[in-house]
């Protein structure tokens, strides 16, 4: 072999070495969780004016009762705390603000007619809003209150509360009614986990019950069409290897959450499974371990179920006095986009992790939202139709309102 032929060879060989090395760095790189980056709308101050949000008031201790949800990017926020609901544009104008008009002549008769702008509009039923909210496409809002406790009422077996209904609003604020089980007027709900509309403005409360949820499917007129139970004992069966070993008797059973399509009268049910905790020492139960979650397709108008998607877990390792251990935790459902993605959700150090999912094909996308808990007092997260994932973060100098463009993911898979 010459001279000329050898260095050849060896430049070859350093090539190969550095195309196969900067592939593997490469694969290695893209197995990392990218993050999205946040987008920042608008703050709002922290006080009982008009524009302002009142989170921490020490005369109502408890939890927070505000929430937030955004539609075509308008920004709609229930302040439970002010007795309040209020929407904004993605500048922060304020739009219109709903109030309960008994709570506010009590305190202060004729705040309302300080407005300069005709954005205050009373309600006259005395429900306290303290719950989720819901926007459709026609603009009419959908907001969980509480009614008067001399109007709750009980089940049958006295083992269920029911105090929430759902307020509804038209666009312009000309007319205003309630939602019970049975439609305008009815009786009101157990407690409301959550609300959706679907893109044909129909309503989909989801409650809570002693047995698992029952979800309400309301029709365009606010009547209910259906009622679908879904209970723990009749929850369906899965075969898998994770759940094949264990007996039903081993397995705890949780109906986790219940989200509507957006077009189609089907319901995304999740469903978590635990197995008992043995504790090697003492041979007792300590506790229970997450196994894993399925999402059941349920066609309401056939009541039957489709093929279930397995939801890979979130796992966590946490490394102490040279050991290393892999926690796997179950993702929260947030939502489905009408485009068919399901979305999930964890909470991180760090922020959030999202996992995007489109049942019935191989699309698995996988985005880190950065939020910094430590400055973060409380939180509201809202998934929009197109996969639009928006906050309200209160923290201590003010609540911000922000986005994460997770829609544009969606948009370039499907383009």
């Amino acid at each position: 072999m010459n001279k000329k032929t050898f260095h050849a060879t060896r430049f070859f060989v350093f090539l190969t070495v550095f195309l196969v090395l900067n592939l593997f760095v490469s694969c290695r790189a893209s197995n990392k969780i990218k993050s999205i980056s946040e987008t920042q709308l608008f703050t709002l101050n922290y006080g009982n004016f008009e524009e302002q949000l009142n989170l921490f008031n020490i005369n109502n201790p408890g939890s927070i009762r505000t929430y937030m949800a955004m539609r075509d990017g308008f920004f709609y926020v229930v302040n439970g705390e002010s007795n309040k609901v209020v929407s904004f544009n993605s500048y922060g104008d304020l739009l219109s603000l709903y109030y309960n008009e008994d709570a506010y002549s009590t305190v202060n008769a004729g705040l309302a007619e300080k407005s300069s702008n005709g954005i205050w509009k009373p309600v006259s039923y005395p429900f306290t809003f303290n719950g989720k909210i819901a926007i459709d496409s026609r603009k009419y809002m959908y907001v969980v209150g509480t009614v008067p406790k001399e109007r709750n009422e009980q089940d049958e077996n006295q083992k269920l509360l029911y105090s929430q209904v759902v307020l509804r609003v038209t666009s312009d604020g000309s007319s205003i009614d309630y939602i019970g089980q049975e439609g305008p007027g009815g009786t009101p709900f157990p407690f409301i986990k959550e609300i959706y509309t679907t893109e044909n403005d129909e309503l989909v409360v989801v409650c809570t019950t002693n047995d698992g949820l029952t979800a309400y499917w309301f029709g365009t007129n606010g009547f209910l069409r259906y009622k679908i139970p879904v209970n723990v004992k009749d929850a369906p069966q899965v075969t898998s290897e994770a759940l094949s070993s264990y007996s039903a008797g081993d397995l705890f059973v949780t109906v986790e959450n219940i989200i509507p399509d957006c077009y189609s009268l089907r319901l995304y049910v999740k469903i978590d499974y635990y197995l008992s905790h043995i504790d090697e020492e003492s041979k007792v139960q300590s506790g229970i371990d997450y196994v894993e979650s399925y999402i059941f397709p349920l066609n309401i108008d056939t009541g039957m179920y489709g093929e279930p998607l397995n939801l890979p877990p979130f796992e966590e390792s946490v490394t102490s006095d040279f050991s290393k251990l892999t926690y796997k935790l179950p993702y929260d459902f947030l939502g489905v986009t009408k485009h068919g993605w399901l979305f999930f959700l964890i909470t991180t150090p760090t922020g959030f992790n999202v996992e995007m999912i489109q049942p019935g094909t191989q699309l698995v996308q996988k985005r880190h939202l950065d939020v910094n808990h430590s400055e973060t007092l409380y939180y509201s997260l809202n998934l929009s139709h197109e996969g639009i994932i928006s906050a309200l973060l209160a923290e201590k100098d003010g609540a911000r309102m922000v986005w994460w463009r997770t829609d544009t993911l969606v948009d370039s898979v499907l383009h």
